[in-house]
């Protein structure tokens, strides 16, 4: 079995960093593409920031500049460094995970996610 384990969240003053870490384990052959969502009350689930294997990142424009994605292959751990804050990052924060799984079978791609973490930046 794969899972996806997230922490780091909690409680920030606005203007205040948080770093969220997403640990991937289970019966691993390979990891594409590794991520964040999050998911504020009454909104979609929106992405915030994701990273290739050879760790290019791409980010959602409201957090460009100040939240900072990197992932450590070895450790099959992404994270994400969010700096100055906002209210409006305010959310459940989900981590995700393209992984090549092995099975019995052979190998099967799917995509893993985090329970989620939740995040609270206070004014």
């Amino acid at each position: 079995q794969v899972q996806l384990v997230e922490s780091g969240g909690g409680l920030v003053q606005a203007g205040g960093s948080l770093r969220l870490s997403c640990a991937a384990s289970g019966n691993i052959f390979s990891i594409d593409n590794m991520g964040w969502y999050r998911q504020a009350p009454g909104n979609q689930r929106e992405l915030v920031a994701d990273i290739t294997s050879g760790g290019r990142p791409d980010y959602a424009d409201s957090v460009k500049g100040r939240f900072t994605i990197s992932r450590d292959n070895a450790k099959n751990t992404v994270f994400l460094q969010m700096n100055s804050t906002k209210p409006e990052d305010t959310a459940v924060y989900f981590c995700y995970a393209e992984i090549v799984a092995r099975y019995s079978g052979g190998y099967r791609r799917s995509d893993y996610w985090g329970q989620g973490t939740q995040v609270t930046v206070s004014s």
